[in-house]
């Protein structure tokens, strides 16, 4: 052990996005010792993506909405296959917690009355969503690292976890590394939890940032705990697609809340076409329905009448946009055209989307106020993930949490936008809440097994001992795209079985990974472990994909192209506890009889 720098917490968070930030202030506030350990820096957590804003029922600007509303369009907007009793938390909570975060220092932006100003986003029935411009992410990170700072929690930055340990079945802390010296650490904790966001970098187009390698999924698994939803990834509609440096960099959704439009190159605004069933009657049906709708928003007023199809769920524009490109009537690279240019005055674009004005012009010369932007779906959210307790947020492992991203449950088959802002606050003060809770209840802090630590010294140094082995760079570029070919926004049972094939056959590669150098600041070394995770996860990805045969949300199988009544009420877990991942059915549970009434209004 004396390889190692030791450790003792009552609590360990793994992650300092807003999920992880949010838990420990809260495990910190309950009496609890905490640390944080996060693979980049404090303050670069992709919680900054989430650009548009936080979906919260306040009814500032829209009187008419409230939790029931809210809960409502969640379950629709996952295809009923959410866990009823988080998305009810869920919406019930959200608007306490965005207060919350106004009373800590966020500055959001105002109406005229000076309360908190929402925004219309998709799958929302009414302005829901709590914005600062187009940079809500960064400013919710803010305010909540200048208030977990204050708090006295430990942080350790730019380490990268890579174990669960535990001691007769129940938590007993984790094992990382420090990226820049190479130097292993122990963290003997009463409790962990997990909050590492998602698993986007499997693929080659996203908009997801470096640390996005499964890293959390895989660490849960491999302790034994459940997954569940894994088959669920979602593609945003709209990710830029030129220049190539830049490919997949996220365009917020504010773009169509604020008024864009989606056309392809003949100038046709298609989404009219593309309404499904279950949505008629909420989205307008003409191009004047649809204009009236954005001058009565931008006017301030409600507007009476209904919303422009480019607001459907992005899941449903993600495919639309597909249809478009296979069938010729794409943009010069790949996309369609995003157009915000014609609706809304320059000053206005520019004082609502001040992000993406200067995103364009800088990275692919495009002027927003001028031109439309070209635009393409981008691997964005992972709606599966660690399944958990509704109420505590702890996994099937005792002492093990997981909240935000890499949690299952609140979205179902899809994500609505701005929820998973809202998402984090609620579940991350729970898990943080609980989670300390758990740890009070523990009077000594559990033993390390030394021999699973040494184990693992052993196996990560591996790619320095390797004569003959492949760069893990090459092996991870024909992961992604073998993801994005074959396991992307829609699938075939023959392509789900080659990506099961091709995994079998990177999983061989990956095991002779070879890096030169030593320990200190090696990225190769790195990637060659994150490989781990990725070809894992990318499995467990393709198994659930193939199992479930129908179409639901964001999982689209071109052989099963429609929701079948037979999987609406069947989530699929995954148990990593044997030799080999095995995908269940499992029984979803049923709402109760006064939010199923309200659910069949």
């Amino acid at each position: 052990m004396d390889k190692f720098t030791t450790h003792q917490y009552d609590v360990v968070i793994i992650g300092a996005g807003g999920a992880g930030l949010r838990a420990a202030i809260e495990a910190s506030a309950q009496g609890a010792k905490t640390a944080i350990i996060c693979k980049s820096l404090l303050g670069k957590a992709h919680t900054v993506m989430a650009e548009g804003g936080v979906a919260a029922s306040l009814g500032n600007v829209d009187d008419r909405d409230n939790w029931q509303t809210h809960f409502r369009d969640t379950m629709k907007g996952g295809k009923y296959l959410n866990q009823w009793r988080m998305a009810e938390l869920h919406a019930q909570e959200s608007p306490d917690r965005v207060n919350e975060l106004e009373e800590w220092g966020a500055v959001f932006d105002r109406t005229k009355k000076g309360k908190i100003l929402q925004r219309n986003f998709g799958g929302h029935t009414y302005p829901r969503l709590a914005h600062v411009g187009d940079r809500t992410g960064l400013e919710l990170l803010r305010t909540l690292q200048d208030r977990g700072v204050h708090a006295g929690i430990d942080v350790f930055m730019e380490y990268t976890v890579r174990k669960i340990l535990k001691e007769d079945g129940t938590v007993s802390g984790c094992v990382a590394y420090q990226r820049e010296t190479g130097q292993f650490s122990v963290f003997n904790a009463k409790a962990v939890v997990i909050a590492t966001g998602g698993t986007g970098r499997c693929w080659e187009v996203t908009s997801n940032s470096w640390e996005y390698t499964a890293d959390g999924h895989a660490l849960a698994m491999w302790a034994g705990a459940d997954l569940m939803d894994m088959e669920f990834v979602q593609f945003h509609p709209t990710g830029m697609m030129w220049p190539p440096s830049v490919k997949g960099t996220l365009i917020t959704e504010g773009v169509r809340g604020e008024g864009g439009i989606l056309k392809n190159s003949e100038g046709k605004r298609f989404m009219f076409d593309n309404v499904p069933d279950m949505f008629m009657g909420d989205y307008a049906e003409t191009e004047e329905e649809a204009n009236g709708w954005v001058k009565a928003v931008v006017a301030g007023k409600i507007p009476k009448e209904r919303r422009p199809p480019e607001l459907l769920t992005r899941d449903v524009v993600a495919r639309a946009i597909r249809r478009e490109v296979l069938a010729g009537r794409g943009a010069p690279h790949g996309g369609v055209y995003l157009d915000i240019a014609t609706r809304r005055p320059a000053e206005e674009i520019k004082k609502k989307l001040p992000s993406m004005y200067h995103q364009f012009k800088q990275l692919a010369d495009v002027d927003i106020t001028k031109e439309p932007m070209e635009v393409g779906p981008t691997c964005h959210y992972t709606m599966g993930g660690v399944k958990v307790d509704p109420e505590t947020q702890e996994s099937t492992i005792p002492g093990l949490f997981a909240c935000g991203e890499v949690a299952a449950g609140l979205h179902g088959a899809n994500r609505l936008g701005g929820n998973s802002l809202s998402d984090l606050l609620v579940f991350g003060k729970r898990a943080g809440e609980h989670a300390s809770k758990f740890a009070a209840g523990r009077s000594d802090f559990p033993r390390v097994n030394e021999n699973d630590v040494n184990d693992l010294l052993k196996e990560s140094l591996k790619p320095f001992n390797e004569s003959d082995g492949e760069n893990p760079y090459a092996i991870s570029e024909d992961l992604q795209k073998m993801m994005q070919l074959n396991v992307g926004i829609v699938r075939t049972e023959s392509e789900l079985q080659f990506a099961l094939e091709e995994i079998k056959k990177l999983r061989v590669r990956a095991a002779t990974t070879k890096v030169g150098g030593n320990v200190q600041f090696n990225p190769g070394w790195h990637l060659a472990l994150d490989l781990n995770n990725m070809l894992d996860i990318s499995e467990v990805v393709a198994k659930a994909a193939l199992l479930r045969q129908e179409s639901r949300g964001a999982h689209t199988r071109e052989d099963y192209p429609n929701s079948e009544d037979d999987w609406g009420d069947v989530n699929l877990v995954v148990n990593g506890r044997g030799e080999s991942v095995e995908v269940e059915k499992k029984p979803l549970a049923k709402p109760p009889a006064e939010l199923q009434e309200l659910l069949n209004k």
